[in-house]
């Protein structure tokens, strides 16, 4: 990876990071009968931090069915100590009978830009499900079984989209370029990365322990924090690809939450999540080969990788500080 790259890198990351949280998600649950939607959402606490009035929520998450809007006939929200979220729910009513139900969340715009709104919806004993977030804020349910082919596609799709999805997702992708001296050694890396991913996620479903983001977000920092200090102080170090294992473990943090939310198949995601992480990763090879061209590179290389790896480090742990007193 040049050192020109690593510092546009390192730059974009630290204006990422500051945008939200590594695992910003909630659900809903919209149960349809006749002409009316009985509506139920769980928002984490820790997301309602710039929610003055839980009751706003409601103003950012849409119902439609024909070309007209629910009308919400009442709503209340209130704390669950158990589960550390606040729980709403609200009744909407429909003109007719809802035969396809469309759905619109804004959530991202109150919460944090990442953020996801799991939504699970049945009428008449037919499921229904869809992942809203600001790339995707609307989604129209029909209440009849996909193909598997559609399952493998919209599965695959949701892990790709989640990939990139997130400051913290963006930010391990480029620490990984940063840490890249060559592109071989960068191919390496994402392999250990990609490695590192799937037993994370998989480990992490079996043992029933999710992380809090809290946590994640913590040992994240630390992690890449080390990882800049090792590009500082040892900068011919061979062991790089077991940081990069320890990465995608930390990604698999992410994913498997997002799996338990979903309950979609994790073989379909991770499959999905791989692919995406691999093209972000090519191009940053070709990136690197592009700018290794350039004159000024070649002259202050050595430099460029110190700055680059002080950004990263000033990052990291301006980041774990933030993480550990919020």
């Amino acid at each position: 990876m040049s050192a020109t790259g690593r510092f546009i890198l390192a730059a974009t990351a630290f204006c990422a990071v500051a945008q939200g949280h590594a695992i910003s998600m909630s659900s809903g649950f919209a149960t349809v009968q006749g002409n009316r939607v009985e509506y139920i959402l769980r928002m984490p606490q820790y997301e309602m931090v710039h929610v003055k009035d839980p009751l706003t929520l409601f103003e950012h998450v849409r119902f439609t069915s024909a070309g007209e809007a629910g009308r919400r006939l009442d709503g209340e929200c209130h704390p669950d100590t158990a589960t550390a979220n606040v729980v709403c729910a609200a009744n909407y009513q429909f003109p007719a009978g809802v035969d396809r139900l469309g759905v619109e969340s804004t959530l991202h715009e109150i919460t944090v830009p990442n953020h996801i709104h799991m939504l699970h919806a049945e009428r008449n004993g037919k499921p229904d499900q869809a992942i809203l977030d600001s790339a995707f804020p609307s989604a129209s349910l029909a209440f009849r079984p996909p193909t598997a082919f559609e399952i493998l596609v919209d599965q695959a799709m949701a892990g790709a989209v989640r990939a990139w999805s997130g400051a913290v997702q963006v930010l391990l992708l480029v620490s990984l370029a940063v840490a890249a001296r060559r592109r071989r050694e960068l191919l390496a890396l994402g392999l250990a990365f990609a490695v590192g991913e799937c037993a994370g996620t998989y480990g992490i479903l079996q043992s029933n322990w999710q992380p809090t983001p809290r946590f994640a977000e913590s040992a994240v920092a630390l992690a890449l924090a080390y990882l800049a200090l090792e590009n500082i102080a040892f900068p011919e170090s061979k062991g790089r690809w077991l940081l990069a294992i320890v990465f995608g473990a930390f990604e698999g943090m992410y994913f498997s939450l997002f799996v338990a939310e979903s309950g979609f198949k994790t073989h379909y995601v991770l499959g999905g999540a791989v692919v995406a992480d691999a093209v972000a990763l090519a191009f940053a090879a070709l990136a690197a080969f592009g700018l290794s061209k350039v004159e000024f590179v070649a002259r202050h290389r050595q430099l460029l990788t110190r700055i680059a790896s002080g950004l990263l480090l000033v990052t990291g742990l301006g980041w774990f500080f933030v993480r550990l007193s919020a």
